[in-house]
């Protein structure tokens, strides 16, 4: 890949990388580092794309693999982090469903992202993990009940 090529991309998707990176590694040393590592991937793939939205989700599934795997690493395991390590105490509404989002099982962090932050369908999500598309949808079912449990949650501490 260009030199070019490769600083329009991460441009363009640098930003989306980090946030979804961000919602698996809990802190931004890591996400920063899986953000480079996926920019690396990148830059190492012989393979040519069809179009923007092509290499966006090539990154998008190539990130989330990656923080997948870094997270299943032995070392992460004797780490004594927990996912309110990386959140403070919310203040707002926003910050409630940012902590809620957060706190998700791994299990529906991607589809909730990529249909809700970046407007996949629930057919393309599917597409681009490989799931089926009763699978996603099961998923943000899934997902959107336990939202709701964790938002009321907190707001019966304030």
């Amino acid at each position: 890949m260009r030199e070019n090529e490769l600083k329009c991309y991460y441009e363009a998707y640098a930003e989306t990388v980090y946030r979804l990176c961000y919602s698996f590694m809990k802190n931004a040393s890591d996400a920063e580092d899986m953000l480079q590592e996926t920019f690396l991937k990148l830059a190492m793939q012989r393979k040519t794309f069809e179009n923007n939205e092509h290499v966006k989700a090539w990154l998008i599934v190539t990130a989330s693999n990656l923080c997948r795997n870094a997270l299943k690493h032995w070392w992460r395991h004797r780490e004594e982090l927990t996912d309110e390590t990386a959140v403070s105490k919310p203040q707002e509404k926003e910050n409630d469903v940012l902590v809620a989002v957060l706190s998700l099982p791994h299990k529906y962090k991607l589809s909730v992202y990529m249909f809700y932050y970046e407007g996949y369908s629930a057919e393309e999500i599917a597409k681009l993990t490989g799931k089926p598309a009763g699978t996603v949808r099961s998923d943000l079912h899934t997902a959107r009940k336990l939202l709701r449990d964790k938002l009321a949650d907190f707001s019966d501490e304030v």
